[in-house]
């Protein structure tokens, strides 16, 4: 029976080509992995000795190296585990398969990818999104958090942008439990690991790898650069490495936005005036505000109608820096004792530049003249021309870095034959700042002849009427910046301990302390050119605002011509517009000199404290004459948490604790030496989002209601059943089939409940001092709390199909090829509560007052949110140790990702198919060239608003990438 199924809970992998990978815990051990001068095809039975292979003969002559090589690997690693296991491992030292870590995770069954600015950012796990994946480094929680794509992460989901992929040796995923892996996953643990000197070669060991980044949009090249010195002495006891990574690029969006669409009343449609010039049905001439609405069938066709509320184009640059640093030192004065410490350091610097022309129809359409609109069959007003029109130029910069270090220590320690220990502590810290979130918009608010048309979804014609390249045409109206500051904080101290009481039966227990610290801060420097009392002191003097003077003169001292390039738009859109310079009208408004006030309503705090321990019983052995391997245990977690909010500035801390008991069963049958049928059930939990854990909002003390975060959400909490069969039937080789359900007991949804403001840790200060409440303050008063709440349960049910095939029964060269591959499909739902549509143009409270467009609240179901019912992708490469080529190709089907608003039924993506290759030439022992190519078809990724209508929300690109360069070994 393998060894390597039980009793240590670090399990190991021998190294290739002279160098070591170090796998984390799980009940893993040593994954027999085959050496550039050693047996690469051999497959190995649970007895611990040399399988009966289909061709053992053959076998025992296959010299793995390269990507075949880091494919061998990832198949020992998951063939020696108990438990549901998938990894990528490092071709060699500092030498990642893939130039992302994400996109590297996306080539194991059941994970796909989310992308932003073209890069892999966050992963969802069988169907369950990235906050639902717990990372580990080095066998540590973690999160590392970046402000990278559209918007900042502010969750507990893991940003692998945040590190160069040259940085790790593996990656594990476990997808089923165990009692002595951490707690706080529904969907998986995945483990980063760093390298691990004692297992290289003895003297030193140096790697250098030299690329240029080229991207076919932005026409910039820029280096990406990663080194690694290791060293071990003679007797093998004693170990350190130093790695180093740093990228430099410089890529462009392209594309369109809608910011949504919605209905509204416009001024006028076709010359029929949609408005009287007093509140009220009857008489009156038309006004471009105030009045009432006067129906009619042009107008409440208009108002029904969904338009789209931002309609614009616009290019976007990503400027990303990226250091990394590792370190490692291992001490093994004996085979019994090693001592380890291990840290890790990353920075990642962006610089995002946006700018966009477009109309300000959000809350606007009031003053709108509407002319010759178009609609369809799913409601929408595909095209129409606006006159008195909001146009908008929007210049955004945003400056962010995160910085992420962890510093960790571990002590293996052997005591007699029987008996081992691992004492594991540190402590990891993220930090995501945005010093500068900078906007400044020129705006025309009397515009005609602007004119769209969505008869195309996805590429719009947007045409002005008017010069938008001129500074005459605008005036400098808006003025924002919003810096930004999140820190998340990891202290850990873990002891697991193992004792192979019996041959065959190993009690493993252990104990672990965890603190985690989340705190998010925002400042806020707005204005409006012209304010609420006419006036505006800015650097320049007193502005004297008028209905035709609503902001500052623009002039071409501040300002830039951006051109649009290609975004897929069609002949006719509006490609050139003049924006603000953001230094030097920033200089020109004195923006930075003012004071930032603290946003105390998006501020917050949350500090999680847990503590528990597990029990967990390997066993293995023989039933009726089939070997098996199994392990059972529970896992206790007792969870204190304290979170703060504020509310009318006035600050909030709610404590609360609760308890887990979490048993989990892995069971592995071997009925042949080449097929492994698996079976695992488990009691899991994810904790609450961070957001909604915020014991903060609003309080209106009339109507005795509070909007507020909800700090007594519980864990999401869920049961999981898996089941799989793997069939090694040939060397390197694997297929497999693997089926899960996830019953969920409840998730947080919009809902309402009442409780006094003591329950909500608030008092009479909170509470407007002219609002009944506060005057007959009552502190058993009773208010309605809308939040999120306990919501009902959903169930996910999925199957994983996977192949890795090599050739090697093909003649000639054929003989080197290869082919790895899987597709994962997923059925869930879940129930929602959604505001939909207007069906009326005219509701009213009773039989008078103004008309108003009410939307219909109903329940709807689909898929769990960030759910893809269908993902795959495949490889085929070709290596022969000198030579090597592989293309990929990867599929995410179409998924929703938020529950949206304005009157839309959820928004998400649609699919998305990136294609990848790579060609590596070793032209010495120590010199290698290699040239990659990602989003060869450089694919746009299209955004849709409304899962039924799929209106636009947004569809841009990224351009390909291409990576040249040389690695060198010593």
């Amino acid at each position: 029976m393998r060894q390597g199924l039980f009793g240590i809970s670090l399990f190991k992998t021998a190294l290739f080509a002279g160098s070591a990978l170090a796998l984390p815990q799980a009940g893993m051990a040593q994954a027999g992995m085959a050496q550039e001068t050693g047996d690469a095809g051999a497959t190995t039975s649970p007895a611990g000795n040399p399988g009966t292979s289909v061709d053992d003969d053959v076998a025992q002559e296959i010299i793995v190296t390269g990507f075949r090589q880091s494919l061998q690997a990832a198949l020992n690693v998951k063939r020696e585990s108990i438990s549901a296991v998938d990894a990528v491992v490092a071709e060699d030292m500092a030498k990642f398969p893939d130039q992302n870590l994400a996109e590297s995770l996306q080539r194991i069954p059941g994970i796909s990818i989310q992308k932003d600015g073209g890069e892999g950012r966050a992963i969802t796990v069988r169907g369950l999104s990235a906050q639902f994946t717990r990372v580990r480094v080095n066998g540590l929680e973690t999160i590392a958090t970046s402000s990278d794509g559209a918007s900042a992460n502010r969750d507990r989901s893991f940003d692998f942008n945040v590190f160069a992929s040259e940085l790790f040796s593996s990656l594990v995923v476990h997808k089923t439990a165990e009692a002595s892996l951490d707690e706080g996953s529904l969907g998986a643990v995945v483990d980063l690991n760093t390298g691990n000197p004692l297992s290289g070669k003895a003297g030193l060991t140096a790697v250098l790898n030299v690329q240029g980044s080229y991207n076919d949009l932005s026409k910039n090249v820029g280096p990406r650069m990663a080194g690694l010195l290791s060293w071990r002495n003679d007797s093998g006891t004693f170990g350190v490495n130093l790695s180093a990574a740093y990228s430099h690029t410089d890529t462009i969006e392209n594309g369109n936005n809608s910011v949504r669409w919605s209905q509204a009343y416009f001024n006028s449609v076709d010359g029929n005036p949609c408005f009287y010039s007093n509140v009220g049905p009857s008489g009156g001439a038309p006004v471009n505000s105030g009045g009432g609405y006067r129906p009619s069938e042009a107008c409440d066709a208009a108002s029904l109608a969904f338009h789209p509320r931002i309609p614009r184009y616009g290019v976007v640059e990503h400027d990303r820096k990226r250091l990394g640093l590792t370190g490692s030192i291992q001490f093994e004065p004996s085979d019994r004792t090693k001592f380890s410490i291990d840290g890790l350091y990353s920075s990642f610097k962006e610089t995002r530049a946006e700018q966009w022309l477009e109309v300000l129809a959000r809350s606007n359409e009031r003053r709108f003249d509407v002319v010759d609109p178009v609609y369809d069959d799913d409601g929408n007003m595909v095209s129409a021309t606006f006159n008195n029109a909001y146009v908008r130029t929007e210049s955004y910069l945003r400056k962010s870095k995160t910085e992420f270090y962890q510093v960790g220590a571990t002590w293996d320690q052997e005591v007699g034959d029987k008996f081992r220990f691992t004492v594991l502590g540190g402590m990891s810290q993220s930090n995501a700042d945005i010093p500068v979130e900078t906007t400044i918009a020129y705006d025309n608010k009397t515009a005609n002849g602007f004119s769209y048309d969505y008869s195309d979804m996805k590429s719009p014609l947007l045409n002005y009427d008017i010069d938008v390249t001129s500074p005459a045409s605008f005036q400098l109206a808006e003025i924002r910046d919003r810096p930004s500051y999140v820190k998340n904080r990891f202290k850990t101290a873990q002891l697991r301990t193992e004792w192979d009481m019996a041959d065959g039966f190993t009690v493993k227990a252990g104990a672990v302390w965890r603190r985690y610290n989340f705190r998010t801060q925002l400042f806020m420097r707005d204005t409006a050119a012209c304010g609420a009392n006419g006036t505006q002191d800015l650097i320049l003097g007193t502005v004297t605002c008028s209905a035709s003077v609503y902001g500052l003169p623009v002039t071409s001292d501040i300002s830039d011509l951006i051109k649009l390039g290609d975004a897929g738009q069609p002949s006719g859109t509006t490609n050139e517009w003049l924006v603000a310079d953001i230094a030097k009208a920033a200089a020109y408004t004195n923006l930075y000199g003012r004071t930032a006030k603290e946003d105390l309503g998006n501020n917050r705090r949350v500090q999680e404290t847990t503590s528990g321990g597990y029990l967990q019983f390997d066993v293995k052995g023989e039933i009726f004459g089939l070997e098996y391997a199994g392990n059972a245990g529970m896992r206790y977690a007792h969870t204190n948490q304290q979170s703060t909010g504020y509310t009318a500035g006035v600050a909030a801390t709610v404590e609360r604790s609760y308890d887990d008991w979490l048993p989990s069963m892995n069971l592995a049958f071997y009925p042949r030496h080449d097929v492994i049928l698996r079976g695992a059930v488990a009691k899991v939990i994810t904790r609450p989002s961070l957001g909604n854990l915020n014991p903060g909002g609003s309080v209106d003390g009339f109507n005795y209601r509070v909007t507020f975060g909800n700090p007594f959400l519980d864990p999401y909490r869920a049961t999981n059943f898996d089941a799989s069969i793997e069939w090694y039937f040939a060397p390197q080789a694997l297929l497999s089939v693997a089926g899960f359900i996830k019953k969920i007991e409840s998730f947080p949804v919009a809902g309402q409940y009442t409780a006094t403001l003591p329950q909500l840790g608030l008092g009479r200060d909170v509470l407007g001092t002219s609002t009944p409440a506060y005057i007959n303050y009552d502190p058993n008063q009773e208010y309605v709390v809308s939040a999120q709440v306990n919501g009902e349960g959903a169930t996910l049910k999925g199957v994983e199909v996977a192949l890795q095939l090599p050739f090697s029964f093909l003649p000639g060269f054929l003989s080197k090829t290869g082919f790895q591959g899987n597709a994962t499909f997923i059925k869930s739902s879940a129930d929602y509560t959604i505001t939909g549509p207007a069906v009326s143009a005219c509701t009213r409270s009773g039989t008078t007052g103004a008309c108003t467009l009410t939307g219909v609240t109903a329940v709807y179901s689909n898929t769990l949110l960030g759910v893809s019912k269908k993902a795959w992708n495949a490889t085929v490469y070709y290596d022969d140790g000198k030579f090597s080529i592989r293309g990929s190709v990867s599929y995410r089907g179409p998924f929703v990702d938020a529950t949206s608003a304005t009157g839309n039924i959820f928004e998400g993506y649609g699919s998305y198919t990136s294609v990848d290759a790579a060609i590596r030439y070793k032209a010495t022992e120590w010199l290698e060239l290699s040239i990659d190519g990602n989003n060869l078809t450089d694919e746009y990724r299209y955004r849709f608003n409304d899962v039924y209508a799929t209106r636009n929300y947004e569809n841009n690109h990224f351009g390909r990438t291409i990576l040249f360069g040389a690695r060198a070994k010593i």
